[in-house]
């Protein structure tokens, strides 16, 4: 009689028990429906199962079990199962871009979606001025930059600094600020700001918003969301990371990277270099032009191929071009370079080697006058106008191997229209071809740079980096550079009409 106090002798079932019990027991006492299943239901805040007996008379008693504990519990599983379900999908779709900007985005969108009315999530200030991603429930994320101050929002500046969050109830919604309540949302009823945990420091903050019709957040939704801030933080710190790893680089990449090279002082240059894997844009093989400071002065060319591959390789070569740098007062004196770059690398911690080959080109009377010196690498080859090829005769030992080095210089002019082509072994040793196993080769090599002869310095590169690029197809290859040093050949400008441009002719 406790349990359903209207329930007396003489009193109608339908009007003293819950409806649920009524639809049972109508469907159990039916003509034609006769239902034998379990029926549960509410009275009050407690759950009943109803488990029917018929009696003798045909009437239905009707005993009724108090299941509210294993209710709660059924419903507290679910929970966590959705709650779990959605960590993984957020943690899959947070950590699936290393964009610092979408990451933060979809932070904003997954919270919004499936946690509250509205998210904003607050990157660490800059300068002045509070990076904001706010995203409205059903909506997309918009970014803007607001030039606010967090202490105006209890509990924000604390958690851009890491420390732990203060609960929802110490927060009057009534003083949050237009900058964090979108447009259209309404009067709101509650807020959670949190912190965005990152790798060493704070990732940001995040601020959850709840209109004023729908419940204040419960204890255990806040430890929720301070599980899912925990992983939004760490995609977030990652992405920023990963944006800062890019960034430095993008630095030391320019550095590393062969230079444009183009005419210097009457003298043609021109480079190709394609490094072993596609993906990566530096390597072990490398080439350099130090222009002549005046006038009748050589340039110095270099290329070389540093033992390895890929950025160790890179790193060397990087070192390489310093201390060539440093050593430009000498340009002139092969073997004294040579020497000091031979001692330099022994001195370091790499145990890598390197070969190299240095030429000094000078435009005198129309031609070109180079010295070569070669230390350990393969030779350069000259082309005549007539197609003729030939090989630069100097030889030298490798650096960065042993204490001492020895080299030979050969001196070679070039006519007007003829070029000294020097490459790294990546080109004669790349496999393919017919059989996909078959060596490029120095015949190859010294047949496709016959064929350019004449040629502009820039179309004999693209011409063997065609041929050797058809020769591989998609197979596997080493490091590949090539540098081609060229007397022009000799031409006046001839204007066809007062409007077009002029052309050259030879």
């Amino acid at each position: 009689m406790s349990l359903l106090p209207g329930m007396s002798p003489g009193v109608v079932f339908e009007g003293a028990v819950p409806q649920w019990l009524v639809d049972a027991h109508a469907a159990r006492t039916g003509v034609d429906v006769v239902v034998d299943r379990l029926v549960s239901g509410l009275v009050g805040e407690q759950s009943f199962e109803a488990h029917p007996t018929v009696r003798a008379d045909g009437s239905v008693l009707w005993w009724l079990v108090d299941d509210t504990d294993h209710r709660l519990a059924r419903e507290a599983l679910r929970t966590e199962r959705e709650r779990t379900a959605f960590l993984a999908i957020a943690s899959s779709t947070l950590l699936s871009s290393l964009n610092v900007e979408r990451c933060t985005d979809a932070i904003a969108q997954l919270a919004a979606r499936h946690l509250v009315d509205a998210a904003v999530v607050v990157a660490p200030p800059g300068a002045r001025l509070l990076p904001l991603s706010v995203c409205l429930r059903g909506g997309d994320a918009v970014r803007s930059h607001q030039s606010v101050d967090p202490a105006d929002v209890p509990g924000l500046a604390e958690a851009l600094q890491g420390y732990p969050p203060v609960p929802s109830r110490w927060i009057d919604p009534a003083r949050a600020p237009a900058w964090m309540v979108p447009e259209n949302f309404g009067n709101v009823g509650s807020i959670v700001i949190t912190p965005l945990p990152g790798h060493g420091e704070p990732a940001g903050a995040l601020i959850l918003l709840r209109r004023a019709n729908k419940p204040a957040f419960t204890e255990a939704e806040e430890v929720f969301i301070r599980l899912f801030a925990a992983r939004a933080g760490a995609a977030l710190s990652a992405a920023r990371l990963y944006a800062e790893q890019s960034s430095l680089s993008q630095t030391l990449m320019r550095d590393l990277l062969p230079p444009v090279l183009h005419q210097v002082r009457g003298v043609d240059f021109a480079g190709g270099y394609r490094p072993s894997r596609d993906h990566e844009r530096i390597g072990g093989d490398f080439y350099d032009i130090h222009p002549a400071t005046a006038e009748g002065e050589a340039s110095l060319a270099v290329l070389g191929d540093v033992c390895g591959r890929g950025l160790e390789a890179a790193v060397l070569t990087g070192k390489i071009r310093t201390i060539l740098q440093a050593l430009l007062p000498i340009t002139d004196d092969h073997q004294r370079i040579l020497r000091l770059l031979n001692g330099a690398l022994l001195n370091t911690h790499h145990a890598r080697f390197a070969t190299m080959v240095m030429a000094s080109a000078a435009r005198e009377a129309g031609s070109v006058r180079l010295r070569v010196t070669n230390a350990g690498h393969p030779a350069a080859l000259v082309v005549r106008q007539d197609g003729t090829v030939e090989e630069v005769q100097s030889r030298g030992m490798l650096i960065g191997a042993l204490p001492e080095v020895h080299s030979t210089t050969a001196e070679v002019r070039l006519a007007p229209g003829e070029f000294c082509a020097l490459y790294t072994d990546g080109i004669t040793e790349a496999r393919g071809g017919p059989l996909g196993n078959e060596l490029f080769g120095n015949e190859r090599l010294r047949e496709a740079l016959g064929e350019c002869a004449a040629m502009p310095s820039g179309a004999v590169v693209e011409h063997v980096q065609m041929l050797t690029s058809r020769w591989l197809s998609s197979g596997p290859h080493d490091d590949m550079a090539l540098m081609v040093i060229a007397a022009p050949r000799s031409r006046h400008l001839s204007a066809v009409d007062g409007h077009t441009r002029g052309r050259f002719t030879a």
